[in-house]
């Protein structure tokens, strides 16, 4: 996901440029040297992004046990004295309608990992867009009508290229509709986002609000 870039610390990018819903330059803004260094932990990206990927693991396959299944609480026979083996249950994993020995059982795979720790993977994944110059910052989306087109265009005018992922301040239901049915292409608010979702998009298309709050969270 992390393309191998090199950059030298001179090479870093100390701006932003911002651009409007056509495209076109309206504002800047300064980034924290402290926050982007061009510095890419690729081993912490792949441990948080494990951490996040077995957190959404649902694991609901499950079986009954001999103790769970009804029945089976009598003893089917007399211990001695029939010829027959000795059998405690008729619900044991060897009769029918028994229960199951050593079959699945639910369990949850999630797990934390410290907080600096997923603060310094998102800082990692960001730089890493940075340094690829997927970051497209952007002033506040607002539609004039709620069409596919025209957020289309908004896109196309800011010329993004593959998987995309919208952070808005706040998701607006114009935004949200207009947005829906385009294909790679996902919507966040600024709040939300971790370092999986910017490792699973190219390019990021984020408001200067948004921005600028999620910088603040950094520090």
């Amino acid at each position: 996901m992390i393309k191998r870039i090199e950059k030298k610390m001179d090479e870093v990018k100390s701006r932003l440029d911002v651009c409007d819903l056509n495209g076109k330059v309206v504002d800047h803004i300064n980034l924290d040297e402290k926050i982007f260094d061009g510095r890419v932990n690729k081993t912490l990206l792949y441990e948080v992004k494990k951490m996040y990927e077995e957190n959404s693991r649902r694991c609901v396959a499950a079986v009954k046990t001999r103790a769970e299944v009804s029945g089976g609480g009598v003893k089917p026979w007399r211990q001695k004295g029939t010829g027959r083996a000795r059998v405690g249950s008729s619900r044991n994993p060897l009769w029918r309608h028994g229960g199951v020995a050593f079959g699945p059982r639910a369990r949850d795979f999630g797990y934390l990992m410290p907080k600096k720790a997923i603060r310094k993977a998102l800082v990692s994944s960001l730089n890493a867009r940075l340094n690829e110059n997927g970051i497209k910052p952007i002033v506040k989306i607002e539609l004039k009508e709620v069409k596919t087109k025209i957020f289309r265009s908004v896109l196309s005018n800011l010329k993004t290229s593959g998987k995309t992922l919208v952070i808005v301040d706040e998701v607006s239901p114009e935004v949200k509709r207009a947005s829906g049915n385009l294909k790679n292409v996902s919507l966040m608010e600024g709040r939300n986002i971790n370092a999986r979702d910017v490792l699973l998009n190219e390019c990021l298309v984020i408001e200067k609000d948004a921005f600028l709050k999620l910088v603040e969270r950094l520090k």
